[in-house]
């Protein structure tokens, strides 16, 4: 099944959201609390008869209520609840989808937070995960028990950027009554997963999706039933739980959305370029618009045409030293930065085996592949990108790499 035809450029291109006073950016809902004319309403409310009136920012806000929209209508869904970080996001769907006793199938390379939480967390709660290689549908389908709630991936893995088949694992999930829940952070416009199959679609807006690093949040996307449960004001996860996003932040967030296209864009032609000359250089770069990449073909024809194959690429640099060497170096050079996290108009690199996966096992690391000298790179949006290889050829030249 292609998705050669979704244009969630479009969708967000067609917003338009008037401001108090006539503003082309919507007013800010600096509040916390809403007033009510009549005492009847606000009881109305709190008993779940009366819609469209706010309440409570905790529950939802104009401001939250306006991005939320924006981000449902990009991944194609009727609903949306905004969360204070992408762990937010993820937590508070798990434990509103599962109950004590109750598994989940997850893909085995996955954000190292999101697998310290099934791993770690839930078994508190008798909620069970199972890790696979969610390339593999055998692996799933071997997987599955009468206990089985949730199917987990990312559509791109972090860090090892393997591409899940989507539209296939929906299917799995449809054919047993599973939920299927994807993270597309490293992939929005990219994909558009609920249109491929999946239930509930998650993003850490700290990344591509805000793209100036300088707030923290989350967004789950799903049908208007799973979103008003999550907001219950008696049993949702995301009411009771707390992970709010305050009004400000999330009218930044709707300004950057704006140009998202157009950066994810250059981010994906600009990984595109240094991961085909770093690979005819003879080093081994993990990319999936490469030929050689295993989920090339399937990820070519199930992504949303115009925007690339992402802004991720990794390069093996062997170990954990030349990891290190050349990060520094890269850093020195002003390439970008070390630091974690992704999606930033400039250059960010680091090596997730030793930070952002670190909580991943050792052995399983081994297992998986993701070893000490991989560096995980978010390329930004230079302009001349030939400028910047040859200053990391340099660096690579310096510390020893070539």
């Amino acid at each position: 099944m292609s998705n050669k035809k979704g244009k969630p450029a479009n969708k967000i291109q067609d917003l338009q959201f008037f401001g108090e006073f006539g503003g082309v950016n919507p007013s800010i809902a600096d509040s916390s609390t809403f007033t009510y004319l009549a005492g009847k309403t606000m009881g109305d409310v709190f008993e779940g008869t009366q819609e469209g009136c706010y309440l409570y920012s905790r529950h939802t806000n104009p401001s939250t209520s306006y991005l939320g929209q924006a981000i449902a209508n990009m991944e194609y869904t009727k609903g949306a609840i905004l969360s204070a970080s992408g762990m937010g996001a993820i937590t508070t769907t798990l434990l509103q989808l599962c109950s004590t006793g109750d598994e989940i199938i997850s893909s085995r390379t996955i954000y190292g937070g999101t697998y310290a939480f099934m791993k770690n967390y839930l078994p508190k709660f008798n909620i069970k995960t199972t890790f696979v290689n969610t390339t593999k549908l055998e692996e799933i389908e071997n997987a599955i028990t009468e206990k089985t709630k949730v199917i987990y991936c990312e559509t791109m893995s972090n860090p090892l950027l393997e591409v899940s088949d989507i539209n296939a694992i929906a299917e799995v999930a449809k054919k047993h009554g599973i939920k299927f829940v994807v993270d597309n952070t490293f992939t929005p416009m990219i994909f558009s997963p609920s249109k491929m199959g999946a239930d509930v679609v998650i993003h850490s807006l700290t990344k591509f999706i805000n793209g100036t690093s300088d707030t923290v949040g989350g967004v789950v996307c799903s049908d208007e039933e799973f979103i008003a449960s999550m907001i219950d004001v008696n049993s949702g996860s995301a009411m009771l739980l707390g992970p709010t996003m305050d009004a400000v932040r999330a009218a930044s967030i709707l300004k950057n959305i704006r140009t998202l296209h157009l950066r994810m864009k250059k981010h994906s032609e600009n990984a595109q370029y240094l991961s085909e000359k770093f690979q005819a250089d003879n080093l081994r770069v993990i990319y999936p618009g490469l030929e050689n990449h295993p989920q090339h073909e399937m990820m070519k024809n199930s992504m949303n045409d115009g925007f690339g194959f992402g802004g991720m690429f990794v390069i093996d640099t062997k170990t954990k030293e030349n990891a290190n060497a050349l990060m520094e170096e890269m850093q020195n050079n002003n390439l970008g930065y070390l630091a974690v996290s992704l999606g930033f108009y400039k250059t960010l690199f680091s090596a997730p085996g030793l930070s952002t996966s670190s909580e991943i096992p050792e052995d399983e690391r081994d297992t998986m592949g993701l070893s000490d000298g991989l560096v995980r790179i978010s390329i930004g949006l230079d302009n001349d990108i030939e400028r910047t290889y040859n200053t990391m050829v340099d660096c690579m030249k310096k510390v020893g790499i070539l």
